[in-house]
């Protein structure tokens, strides 16, 4: 938990993807995730959380859906979504907190 949070408070944007290994939606997640990685290097940090084995974690944050998408800045929420997401609008949205 404590490196969750060293993680979130880095001071460059930290897109989360709180998914599940038997969710389909967050399969279609990992590519694109992968992609913006690419595109985005080490402007931000990309981490993926497994909701089963992170189940306090994924309740702290509220977690109800998987694929759950948040961003953090300075160990805040600066925005969150549920589904699958492009990774233009992705990278969009985490340029807003560069």
């Amino acid at each position: 938990m404590s490196e969750f949070t060293d993680i979130i408070k880095n001071g460059k944007p930290t897109l989360v993807d709180f998914y599940a290994t038997w969710c389909g939606p967050c399969k279609m997640m990992h590519p694109i995730l992968d992609q913006l990685k690419a595109s985005m290097g080490d402007a931000v940090t990309v981490v993926k959380i497994d909701v089963d084995k992170n189940q306090e974690l994924s309740a702290e944050y509220r977690v109800q859906s998987v694929p759950t998408l948040i961003i953090f800045k300075d160990g805040e929420v600066k925005w969150r979504a549920a589904g699958v997401h492009s990774a233009a609008d992705l990278e969009a949205k985490l340029k807003e907190f560069i």
